[in-house]
C-alpha cells in the first residue's frame, strides 16, 4: 500500500501591521524629529487606544493618539501658514524652559487650532531670523540634513583675522562632531580687535559657526542670522517682533522642500492689526526682497 504524498504548504506571508509607523505620523504632526518621538514612545509619554505605545507601532485614521495625556490630531495639516521672527539674544527656542527664560514662542501670535513649529534652532546668544510654520511636514523636510539649505549670519569677531584662517574654515576644519565648512565668507568691515563678517552654511549643527571661528583661535562676540534659504530679515522687523510671510516667500519655502504647496491661511484682521502695531504705522508686505541681507549694517 503506498503512501499518499504528504502536500506542501506554503509558507505564511508575513502579516504587517497596517498604518504608518508611529514616530512618522508624530513628526508629520509637527511634534519633532521621528528620533526626538522615538525617544518620546521609549520614555512611555505616548498612548495609542489607551496603552502605553512601543517602538513599530502602527496607527492609522482611527487611531486615539495621546502625548503626556493630551489628545493630538496626526493628520496633515491641509492649510499653511508662515511667519517670520527676529529673535533677540536671551530667548530659547523650546516651548518650556526649566530655567524660567522668555521662549521665542511667547510673542508670537496666538492660534485658535493647530501649534506654531520652528523651522530650525537658534542658540541662546545669537539673534536673527527663525522661521514658524504651522505645517509640521513641511518644518521636518526643511531641516532635514538632506536639504541643504543655505543659511547666512553676520558675525563679530574678537582678535587678528588673516586670510590663511578664512581659506581653511572654506576647505574645510575637523571638529568633534565632523568636517565643518563654510560655503562663503565675506568681509563686512569694522575697525580694531572687532571685524564683521557674512558666512554661509548648508546645514544646522549646533553652534557650528562660533565653533569654526574658535577652531583658529578667533572668539565669536555677536552672532545674528539674516537669511535662510530664498527668506531674508526684514529691516523693519527689529528684536522681539514677527512678521506674515508673503505668498511668493511661502512658495519658495515649499519648493526647498520639495513639497507641494498648500492653501495658505492669512492671519487675522485683529492679528494683523497687532503686527501693524509693532512696527509704529501701516506697511506692506511682512517679508524684505531678495538682497536685503547685504544692506543691513553692523549692529
Amino acid at each position: 500500500m503506498s503512501k499518499k504524498p504528504i502536500p506542501e504548504v506554503a509558507p505564511a506571508a508575513p502579516t504587517t501591521q497596517p498604518g504608518e509607523k508611529l514616530q512618522k505620523v508624530l513628526a508629520r504632526a509637527g511634534l519633532g524629529s521621528r528620533r526626538e518621538m522615538e525617544r518620546w514612545i521609549e520614555e512611555g509619554r505616548i498612548s495609542v487606544n489607551g496603552k502605553a505605545a512601543a517602538l513599530g507601532d502602527r496607527v492609522d485614521e482611527r487611531s486615539r493618539i495621546t502625548v503626556d495625556g493630551r489628545v493630538i490630531d496626526p493628520t496633515p495639516a491641509e492649510e499653511t501658514r508662515c511667519i517670520l521672527y527676529h529673535k533677540p539674544t536671551g530667548e530659547v527656542c523650546s516651548r518650556k524652559d526649566p530655567e524660567g527664560r522668555r521662549t521665542v514662542f511667547e510673542r508670537l501670535p496666538k492660534l485658535k487650532s493647530g501649534r506654531w513649529i520652528s523651522i530650525g534652532r537658534l542658540d541662546f546668544n545669537t539673534s536673527g531670523l527663525l522661521l514658524f510654520t504651522t505645517d509640521g511636514e513641511l518644518a521636518n523636510a526643511l531641516m532635514h540634513p538632506s536639504s541643504n539649505i543655505e543659511r547666512e549670519y553676520m558675525v563679530r569677531v574678537m582678535g587678528k583675522v588673516e586670510m590663511e584662517m578664512l581659506h581653511r574654515m572654506v576647505e574645510g576644519v575637523m571638529l568633534e562632531d565632523g568636517i565643518a565648512r563654510f560655503t562663503d565668507i565675506t568681509d563686512a568691515g569694522g575697525e580694531g580687535i572687532n571685524h564683521w563678517f557674512y558666512v554661509v552654511l548648508m546645514e544646522g549643527r549646533n553652534r557650528e559657526v562660533r565653533r569654526l571661528w574658535e577652531s583658529q583661535g578667533l572668539t565669536v562676540s555677536r552672532l545674528k542670522r539674516v537669511r535662510y534659504g530664498e527668506v531674508f530679515i526684514p529691516s523693519r522687523v527689529k528684536q522681539g517682533q514677527w512678521a506674515e510671510m508673503a505668498p511668493a516667500e511661502i512658495k519658495s519655502l515649499y519648493r526647498m522642500a520639495n513639497l507641494p504647496m498648500k492653501e495658505v491661511r492669512r492671519a487675522t484682521p485683529k492679528e494683523r492689526e497687532v503686527m501693524e502695531r509693532q512696527f509704529g504705522k501701516r506697511h506692506g508686505r511682512g517679508v524684505a526682497k531678495k538682497g536685503s541681507s547685504r544692506k543691513q549694517k553692523a549692529p
